[in-house]
């Protein structure tokens, strides 16, 4: 069964920023020492955690705009730079450090605050000052969080997560336990308060999609659509960051599935006739929102347009009403690509045997990522491949950043997408085992023609799925939407000549 939320305020009806309570970390903390008892970690332990550090542009004394660390935030909430959080697993207390500031703070920064007024904001039980930190936790055995090259690595990136470390650190008993990596995948699933913000995350950024749908025009810079994505989701939602870099590609740089970096920063002059592929999400409190959006730039679509983007609704829709928890997240993958390779057969694209493309991957080479991944206060949040679950080897279902079961209470995104790219057209035509499926004829006219993802984020229920993100999906429903430029939303449709 499919839910759909009921996420259609409009800007003029917004009310004033989401207020999130220091409830949910407390919750966090619990379900971690939970977590970690049910493992067997000693009743004594004490978790440590270090949060993020305030960087400086290179060589410089410029500050970059400070994000907080995600398994810090996820536990204390906490927006400030430098500081450490302990939670005692026996008791649940839990402990607050931050830096002890110099006087010159106070004329430069502003007030210098209380350690009583971190204790009171972020509803801890104690607030020592960093620099005490190795004398404020005289627990005989310790559970920090400082993951080892062998226990530390990010599954889903491949990235490695920094050690804590601090002055003293070398004299206390460290256990670097996978246990306590473990349970973290507590993240896996969201509480009622969490769901709360992703809800509020996907509001606003939906509304800024479609406000984007209302603004765009030939003539128009990719970095335009970009900059009033953030200009609305900062504005209207009190979005400082995004939840990644935004994808705005037009044309043939719709088939770039992470266009936007800076060899290529959506600089692209917007063509009549050309694809939309607009992938942007607004971040909230540390909270990320990853929404896609499809669409043709003068509002009408071509009759090519509109059916390569009908076969990605299709996938999309049909994913969306299997989606239930205990299902293989794999097998959503597959069932979108079953789909788009049947849609590309009636369209002449392909031809022979669906069973036989399946065998050979072929719908990788029209949609190479996963289907989509786990969201929270990562966009490509963590525990995708716990201990024990491999990834599969093959083309596309590699690029799966889940391998996991669905669980009631997980937040995903299902982004099916059918992409033109060269590169692995050429690479299929020169493989007997799969040039075979091809109408040269046919997808000749679709070189150039770039790609359509559509994403939306999702909360699975006991039933079904939630769906957070609320944007016009059908063809005929975007093209309504768009031509009603009397109620645009953007400030460049003011005054501006079409």
């Amino acid at each position: 069964m499919l839910f759909f939320s009921l996420l259609t305020v409009t800007a003029t009806t917004l009310p004033d920023t989401l207020r999130v309570s220091a409830k949910l970390f407390a919750e966090n903390r619990r379900r971690l020492c939970q977590g970690l008892g049910a493992a067997g970690a000693p009743p004594g332990a004490v978790v440590l955690l270090q949060g993020g550090e305030q960087k400086q542009r290179y060589c410089t004394d410029t500050d970059d705009v400070f994000r907080q660390e995600s398994f810090f935030h996820w536990m204390f909430g906490v927006t400030e730079a430098d500081c450490f959080g302990a939670v005692e697993l026996k008791t649940g207390k839990s402990l607050l450090f931050v830096p002890k500031l110099p006087e010159s703070y106070a004329t430069w920064m502003g007030v210098i605050h209380s350690k009583e007024h971190f204790r009171e904001k972020y509803a801890v039980d104690e607030v020592h000052y960093t620099c005490d930190v190795n004398v404020s936790l005289n627990s005989p055995l310790w559970l920090c969080f400082v993951l080892s090259r062998q226990r530390g690595l990010n599954t889903d990136s491949g990235s490695i997560c920094r050690e804590a470390s601090f002055d003293g650190i070398s004299s206390t008993v460290v256990h670097q336990l996978q246990l306590i990596c473990d349970s973290f995948c507590s993240r896996v699933t969201k509480t009622d308060m969490e769901l709360e913000i992703m809800r509020y995350t996907n509001r606003i950024s939906s509304e800024a999609h479609k406000m984007i749908m209302k603004t765009v025009k030939p003539g128009h810079k990719e970095y335009e659509m970009e900059s009033l994505f953030q200009h609305y989701c900062y504005t209207k939602g009190g979005m400082r960051h995004s939840s990644y870099t935004c994808i705005c590609g037009t044309g043939n740089n719709s088939s770039v599935l992470h266009y936007g970096h800076a060899s290529a920063p959506n600089d692209k002059t917007i063509q009549d006739g050309d694809m939309c592929l607009f992938d942007m999400g607004g971040e909230y409190y540390c909270y990320a929102s990853d929404i896609t959006c499809s669409f043709p730039a003068n509002g009408k679509f071509t009759k090519d347009q509109r059916d390569i983007y009908e076969a990605v609704l299709k996938a999309s829709r049909a994913v969306l009403e299997a989606i239930k928890p205990g299902v293989k997240w794999a097998d959503m993958h597959l069932l979108a690509d079953r789909t788009h390779l049947e849609e590309l057969l009636k369209l002449g694209i392909l031809k022979g045997n669906v069973e036989d493309m399946m065998g050979v991957r072929l719908g990788a080479v029209f949609m190479p990522h996963g289907l989509g991944h786990l969201l929270g206060c990562d966009v490509h949040d963590v525990g995708g491949y716990p201990e024990g679950v491999d990834r599969v080897d093959q083309p596309g279902l590699k690029s799966l950043r889940m391998g996991r079961l669905v669980q009631e209470r997980m937040v995903l995104t299902v982004e099916p997408g059918i992409y033109f790219i060269n590169h692995l057209l050429d690479q299929a035509l020169a493989d007997p085992a799969q040039s075979c499926f091809f109408d040269s004829q046919v997808l000749a006219r679709f070189r150039g023609f770039g790609g359509v993802r559509i994403e939306d984020d999702i909360a699975v229920t006991a039933g079904g799925v939630e769906l957070l993100t609320c944007v016009p999906r059908g063809v005929d429903e975007i093209e309504a939407f768009m031509a009603d430029s009397g109620k645009a939303l953007s400030p460049l449709v003011s005054g501006q000549e079409d």
